[in-house]
């Protein structure tokens, strides 16, 4: 307490020292600035965001309900822009996430973006530091802000990882990503514990190769990739995400396939929610698909109408389970309706009033053994988003 007393005092004591520098020009007072005149030019290329998602929440399972509170959903900073001509920076802090420095990379888990991008040359950009995995798909690209709820395989991925990204300007309507990076933030120890038979990589890293294409005019727009990533000597996951987007002035349609076939479970999910009376490792085999689609009608330029609805499929086809007849574990069906509100033109805020549900299903060898039943949760949400741009 009292060293961040002894800072403020210092703080204070700095701005006065600063207040009474100043001249008098013509009887009038002039101040010099906190930001020197000569260092002012370069925010001329710099943006500053509060990205913000907050509303009042009401929370229900299988249609009872639980309760109501007000929550902040999203909250990540964000500062970015040209330091050079031919160098861009972008850094973003999700306040939302763990604070703690992660085993791999050495940053905290909460910052999303802290990179450089380097223009080579008309066609060519380098990205280095951590970034996103250019996992492809519509849904992923959207600002996390603009997201009600994730379908799983997003959800539950490493989507900021540090690496290099070589970006591609074939023409002015395609481009292409080719990126390696780290295929986690912790160690293979803290995600997965032991596996039997497996030993950590000692390159674990991962490779996307992305395609964002612009098609008829712009009315559609795509986003495909490719991943490979290593965990273990031996096993990898192999993921693919198909994502493509209509645009016209009243109407978005935009609709994303992906699948992830992993020999040793990374998404995690069926890992979670095997008892460990029942099998103490992280399966292996396991299989994610992913439906998803949002339908935008803007029918008014102060009034939206959106439709999220989503499939989430998880399989398992680990030979050590050997209670199963099906390799299905469960399937998820969700869906989002919302209506939103954008009060001002000239300033990017938004209200909505939202809806999410969300049915889990499970087969009958999941229930007889695991114990986990068919249920649903469902929320309603009022609230605000909004970039907020300050600077």
């Amino acid at each position: 307490m009292k060293k961040t007393i002894f800072g403020i005092f210092i703080l204070i004591a700095g701005i006065t020292l600063t207040a009474r520098a100043q001249e008098r020009q013509s009887g009038e007072v002039s101040y010099r600035t906190i930001i020197p005149e000569d260092k002012q030019t370069l925010l001329n290329n710099i943006d500053m965001f509060a990205n913000t998602q907050l509303g009042f929440r009401n929370d229900f399972s299988d249609g009872d309900y639980l309760g109501s509170k007000f929550r902040i959903e999203q909250l990540r900073m964000e500062i970015k822009g040209y330091i050079h001509p031919n160098i861009f920076f972008r850094f973003r802090h999700r306040y939302t996430s763990t604070f703690e420095p992660q085993s791999i990379d050495k940053i905290i888990k909460g910052v999303d973006f802290a990179y450089l991008t380097f223009t080579l040359s008309d066609r060519f950009k380098l990205t280095v530091g951590k970034t996103y995995a250019d996992w492809g798909g519509i849904e992923f690209d959207l600002n996390p802000i603009d997201i009600y709820e994730y379908s799983d395989i997003i959800e539950m991925a490493d989507n900021f990882l540090t690496g290099i990204e070589l970006h591609i300007k074939a023409n002015e309507n395609n481009h292409f990503g080719i990126q390696l990076v780290n295929s986690r933030t912790g160690t293979f120890e803290e995600l997965y514990d032991t596996v039997p038979n497996l030993e950590p990589s000692k390159v674990p890293f991962g490779g996307v190769l992305n395609w964002r294409g612009s098609l008829f005019g712009g009315k559609v727009t795509t986003i495909w990739s490719y991943s490979f990533f290593t965990e273990a000597k031996g096993t990898a996951k192999n993921y693919i995400a198909l994502g493509q987007q209509f645009h016209s002035d009243k109407l978005d349609i935009a609709y994303d396939y992906k699948i992830s076939i992993e020999e040793l479970d990374r998404t995690g999910i069926i890992s979670e929610e095997i008892p460990d009376n029942l099998y103490n490792y992280a399966m292996e085999n396991t299989l994610y698909r992913s439906h998803w689609t949002r339908i935008t009608w803007k029918f008014s330029p102060k009034w939206h109408l959106s439709l999220d609805a989503f499939i989430d499929f998880a399989d398992v086809k680990d030979d050590r389970i050997t209670i199963n007849d099906t390799d299905r574990f469960r399937t998820v069906y969700s869906y989002v309706p919302t209506i939103e509100y954008f009060p001002w033109e000239d300033f990017n805020l938004k209200f909505f009033l939202g809806y999410v549900g969300r049915h889990y299903q499970y087969p009958d060898w999941v229930e007889n053994n695991i114990g986990l039943t068919d249920h649903s949760t469902s929320r309603v949400v009022v609230g605000l988003i909004s970039p907020l741009k300050f600077l």
